[in-house]
């Protein structure tokens, strides 16, 4: 385990790794917001070994568990709470959620939020997002917090109708995803060739490559589209099924117009030049891309998943929302899209998002000063 700070934290905040996905971003921007209102905080993982380097901001303390995996922290995450007494412990990700429940005895008195960002139910175990018995432990476990935040309202109604949160101990706050660091990357160049004047327009999807992002639906669409009018797709992100979709993309003739970069450290130069934005997911809770795409003024397509599209797109009014799985839909609206011009949501919108309106409301739910 790390060096003990020398202090106790005003709030803690768990997550398995420090890894580069959204759910890893926001808890460490939260974090940097926390200190900035004054509070002092701890960032708490089960170990950093095996993920992408990511810079804490200052004054916030690291605490490494040095477990491979969440199961194995309980004892250390333990140690560490009786040790440091945190006044409030915010947790996100399903394993970290059930292991801060599990070990709350130990730090009596201390507020134990847990983040929801995904809509839990048997839809993530039959997609394989998640296994049954970590569904089983969520539904004993959940109902313990003294309050769960739901990043969308999708996520707030499965809460309760799937996992037994009491209604009045969940808080809808959306993902704080429009910060400084997304105009500032939007800004920076950007070396891809796809990109340079006079090129087709590029379709843009970014996600993980597993099952839950649905890309291989994104790539029919794409080849339907594609034949009515020249563009090319870049989807930025890394995962099992890359092999699969380069097979897929070879099989639809697409080749020399698709591109799978991997994952990138400033997604955002991309998805400032990007002629269209494109969520293809089965399922999410609030998807962060979608949210940072609309803000640069992306025209954007996202099927009409639980949950979040519908929410971020005010019901169709920002962008098109097309069925899950229907690739013909798809390539329609992204037909559409490339016609559109760029044009920003209107200001209320952007509140929605802004990291230093949700911190606060996050610090209300921990029942610390903002």
């Amino acid at each position: 385990m790390s060096v003990p700070t020398p202090r106790r934290p005003d709030v803690a905040l768990l997550l398995p790794t420090l890894g580069g996905g959204g759910a890893e971003r926001v808890m460490v921007d939260l974090a940097g917001a926390f200190t900035e209102l004054g509070h002092m905080v701890d960032v708490v993982v089960a170990s950093r070994r095996n993920a992408p380097a990511v810079s804490l901001p200052d004054g916030v303390g690291l605490v490494d568990l040095g477990r491979a995996r969440m199961a194995a922290a309980l004892l250390p995450l333990a140690r560490y709470l009786r040790r440091d007494r945190p006044q409030a412990l915010l947790s996100t990700l399903e394993h970290a959620n059930v292991a801060a429940l599990l070990v709350r005895r130990v730090a009596p008195g201390m507020r134990v939020v847990v983040r929801e960002a995904n809509t839990v139910g048997q839809a993530m175990v039959s997609e394989g997002a998640i296994s049954p018995l970590l569904l089983w432990a969520m539904r004993r476990t959940y109902p313990r917090a003294d309050a769960a935040v739901a990043v969308s309202a999708g996520v707030a109604v499965a809460l309760t109708a799937s996992l037994g949160v009491p209604r009045e101990r969940v808080a809808l706050i959306h993902n704080p995803v429009i910060t400084p660091r997304l105009r500032e990357g939007a800004a920076q160049p950007l070396g891809h060739p796809w990109f340079a004047p006079g090129e087709p327009p590029v379709v843009l999807g970014v996600g993980r490559l597993a099952p839950q992002k649905r890309f291989d639906t994104l790539l029919e669409a794409f080849a339907a589209a594609r034949r009515r009018v020249p563009c090319r797709l870049v989807i930025l992100g890394e995962g099992e099924l890359r092999g699969e979709l380069e097979r897929q993309a070879a099989e639809l003739g697409l080749a020399d117009d698709v591109d799978l970069p991997g994952f990138v450290d400033n997604p955002f130069a991309f998805m400032g030049r990007a002629a269209a934005f494109v969520l293809s997911s089965a399922f999410e809770g609030l998807p962060n891309a979608l949210i940072q795409a609309l803000s640069l003024g992306t025209p954007a397509v996202a099927t009409d998943c639980p949950s979040g599209p519908e929410e971020i797109l005010d019901g169709g009014r920002l962008g098109r929302l097309v069925a899950v799985g229907d690739a013909e839909a798809m390539a329609d609206a992204i037909v559409a899209a490339l016609a559109r011009p760029r044009s920003a949501p209107p200001p209320e919108w952007f509140d929605r998002y802004r990291l230093d309106t949700v911190a606060r409301r996050y610090l209300q739910v921990l029942g610390m000063p903002a």
